[in-house]
């Protein structure tokens, strides 16, 4: 991570952390490294609900006009619409103005390449180089050749597109969406809608400031209640930026990243389209996903935890299919990043495929306990060759045995260790957890 570029974009409180200035910046430098700046270039812009948003938004055009580069504004529109239409109006690259999940005071800038996948990170190295230096020291076009502004109503093409990755009407289910007062609140009812389903939706009604506020995919009790009171089939939140999914089964039971991962992948593997029977999740995933795909002869490559580390190993393997535990799942053979509603429809198209609830699809795999702790820490790092940490580590990896495991890794934005144990013996995981988490606080923890 640079100065400017963490996991996943730019990110900040807006206008502190932030600021227009800081949009423009790098509006300019996008601009400047991810076309030729020619006549025909342009770059795509969408971004959330969020009050910021249009603050940023402006900001953000004005660098990009200013290198002599086209801006396409999209509007209000989820993350993974950005990144498919970037690749579909064969622009020169797309920005998302957006905090996913986060509360409305912060708000980020993220990247996609002209092929609508992240920008790698040789290239963010790059901006972060010209982020450094003099910015008036890129062109300033004039007269005719300064940027032009064209606002492109591209909903309906996104819409279309989801659409058409599921074989099934959706006729005769009761669906409760839950839209996080986000980017999903107007394209995700009219989907459904257009496919048959009889809708619930809740939390469809931005203000500029409700977005995520108790409600959407960090909420999943909010959709629960909701399918329990009206007998719903299945209930669908997503988060503020609609790239992640948490569902609910009729039961009210909920449904994270780890089980639909499973349910899709052993759907998939049935059709014979699921490439090299192989998925990718991340070290996080519970050990009862793991399991399931074990039984299922479905083998898991698991990676670092961040979507760009899924992605990376789906490209490095040719798997099609790979996700997170917060149900932000990709799936390469339709798209290019982690996209909540495309996700919604094939867990949906599964139920209606398969002539099964959501209920019963979820049974193949068990939900192990799983305990996390977070220590704050001087350095979080330092516990990978502190002999203590490391021998107490051991212990607890014996105490667990085969049926169960362990894990320590630091936080990716904060000075914090966590200790995190899962198995079926919820009474042992508490009892290792805390003698290593004492441990860790006793080496390295901070007051």
């Amino acid at each position: 991570m640079g100065k400017w570029f963490g996991t996943d974009g730019v990110r900040g409180v807006a206008n502190c952390d932030l600021t227009p200035e800081l949009a423009y910046k790098l509006g300019r430098v996008g601009a400047y490294v991810l076309t030729a700046r020619q006549p025909s270039s342009r770059i795509v812009i969408g971004k959330d609900t969020r009050i910021s948003g249009d603050l940023l938004e402006t900001a953000l055009i004005s660098g990009i006009l200013s290198v002599g580069v086209d801006a396409m504004r999209l509007g209000v529109i989820p993350t993974p619409g950005v990144a498919y239409l970037t690749k579909h109006l064969r622009a020169d690259a797309g920005v998302m103005i957006s905090a996913s999940h986060n509360p409305v005071e912060d708000n980020g800038i993220k990247f996609f390449a002209g092929d609508g996948f992240k920008l790698p990170d040789h290239i963010e190295d790059e901006m972060e180089r010209w982020m450094s230096l003099a910015v008036d020291e890129l062109p300033r076009p004039t007269g005719a050749a300064v940027g032009r502004l064209y606002d492109e109503p591209a909903l309906g093409t996104y819409i279309d597109f989801l659409s058409s990755t599921v074989q099934h009407s959706m006729t005769g289910l009761h669906i409760v969406l839950d839209c996080a007062n986000g980017a999903a609140s107007e394209i995700a009812p009219a989907l459904f809608e257009r496919l048959g389903a009889k809708l619930t939706v809740i939390h469809a009604a931005p203000d500029g400031v409700n977005i995520n506020v108790a409600c959407g995919s960090t909420h999943p009790h909010v959709v629960q209640r909701a399918v329990l009171s009206t007998g719903a089939d299945v209930g669908l939140a997503f988060d503020g930026d609609a790239d992640r999914l948490i569902a609910v089964d009729q039961s009210g039971e909920v449904v994270d990243g780890d089980f639909i991962l499973a349910i899709c992948a052993k759907a998939l593997k049935s059709r014979g389209q699921l490439v090299g029977d192989r998925v990718v999740s991340t070290v996080m995933s519970n050990l009862g996903f793991l399991k399931a795909m074990a039984d299922e002869q479905i083998h898991v490559d698991v990676t670092s935890v961040g979507d760009r580390y899924v992605m990376e190993r789906m490209r490095e393997t040719s798997a099609i299919l790979g996700g997170e535990q917060s149900g932000h799942i990709i799936f390469l053979n339709h798209t290019t990043t982690g996209d909540g509603i495309l996700t919604a429809l094939q867990l949906v198209d599964v139920m209606q495929d398969t002539q099964r609830q959501l209920a019963e699809l979820r049974q193949m795999m068990r939900r192990y306990p799983q305990l996390l702790e977070n220590v704050r820490v001087s350095d979080k790092t330092a516990w990978r060759n502190n002999p203590r940490i490391q021998a107490a580590l051991e212990v607890e990896v014996a105490h667990l045995g085969e049926e169960g495991r362990i894990l320590v890794r630091e936080s990716g934005t904060e000075p914090i260790v966590r200790v995190m144990a899962e198995g079926p013996d919820e009474l042992l995981l508490q009892a290792c957890v805390s003698r290593l988490v004492a441990v860790v606080r006793e080496e390295l923890g901070v007051a």
